[in-house]
């Protein structure tokens, strides 16, 4: 079953998509989409009744940990004293504009 696109229709989802295309970017288009929605199609008629979606290839799991309040181990007077410059208590740095 060929599904094709119309041209009319590529020129929709251009003006949909904000794209200004050419009589040759959307004769292509038309010829890209149409393969597209085939192959779509293709993959519809798979059975595929008896196999468990794929949510995770690499087996890899989100890690978290618990928020703590942890006391610092320096004090605020040790770390103004590391800073280069200081001024009104605190650290001065130059302006980044």
């Amino acid at each position: 079953m060929a599904t094709a696109i119309s041209r009319d229709e590529v020129t929709h989802l251009a003006t949909l998509s904000q794209l200004q295309l050419s009589e040759d970017e959307i004769t292509a288009l038309q010829d890209d989409l149409s393969r597209i929605l085939e192959y779509v199609t293709q993959l519809s008629e798979l059975d595929t009744s008896g196999i468990e979606p794929t949510y995770q290839v690499t087996d890899l799991e989100n890690v978290g940990r618990h928020d703590e309040v942890v006391e610092p181990r320096i004090t605020r007077d040790e770390l103004l004293s590391l800073s280069p410059e200081e001024k009104d208590n605190q650290i001065q740095v130059p302006k980044v504009l």
